[in-house]
């Protein structure tokens, strides 16, 4: 199998995610000193991080971490872009094992009872073909053994991008949007609910909004990355 790689490699190098360099036998998507070199956000270990206080007011999440921190133009904008834009769905699992095993450090994201993906609805996920914020999930859950629950927690409506608009619009575009179909699933247990993203954390409040259907939930979020606006 070994050589079988190293000829398939011949023919079809393949390259980092981050910088276009040639990857060693021993690295997987990202060299190692972009690895390294990755924007950590290091909320985790915060008390009262920034994105903690992003929810301020707005739901009772528990606590709010994300892996990276976005760069325009950046290493996680490419890794971004590799996941939704060239269905590398590898990666986005990948990633999510990264993630979770930095997660195991931190009691209050580690003895979560369930994973919780934000959905994405029928139509978008028929065109784009995976959820990528269920595959970064699922990478979390291998690494912290803990289930993803699925289908408990769905998008009802079609809705289009949130990228260009503003913290109104981005509310109002998501708002009830959401439902919770098997609140018993989830009744009475810590949870992660995990986006790809979060910029504004409209959509997280949206799912949150569902979420506490279920009687006695506790909800904490994680994401692969943070994307401050401005």
């Amino acid at each position: 199998m070994s050589l079988w790689q190293d000829f398939i490699s011949l023919i079809y190098p393949r390259s980092c995610i981050c910088c276009d360099k040639l990857l060693l036998k021993s690295e997987e998507f990202i060299c190692n000193p972009c690895f390294i070199n990755l924007p950590q956000s290091k909320f985790e270990a915060e008390n009262e991080s920034e994105l903690d206080k992003l929810f301020y007011g707005r739901v009772p999440i528990q606590k709010a971490g994300a892996y990276l921190l976005f760069e325009k133009s950046g290493k996680v904008q490419r890794i971004l872009h590799a996941i939704k834009y060239n269905g590398n769905k590898l990666l986005a699992y990948r990633v999510g094992q990264w993630y979770g095993e930095k997660l195991k450090e931190y009691p209050a994201f580690a003895n979560a009872q369930g994973i919780i993906p934000v959905p994405l609805h029928a139509k978008k996920l028929k065109q784009r073909g995976f959820n990528q914020s269920e595959e970064f999930a699922n990478g979390i859950s291998n690494a912290l053994g803990i289930p993803v629950i699925k289908d408990c927690l769905v998008r009802t409506e079609y809705t289009s991008t949130q990228t260009k608009k503003s913290k109104a619009e981005r509310w109002e575009n998501v708002k009830d949007k959401f439902e919770l179909l098997h609140p018993e699933q989830v009744s009475n247990k810590t949870v992660l609910l995990v986006d790809d993203v979060i910029t504004t954390g409209a959509t997280l409040d949206a799912c949150y909004q569902a979420l506490s259907k279920a009687e006695g939930i506790n909800v904490s979020v994680v994401s692969l990355a943070y994307a401050k606006k401005d």
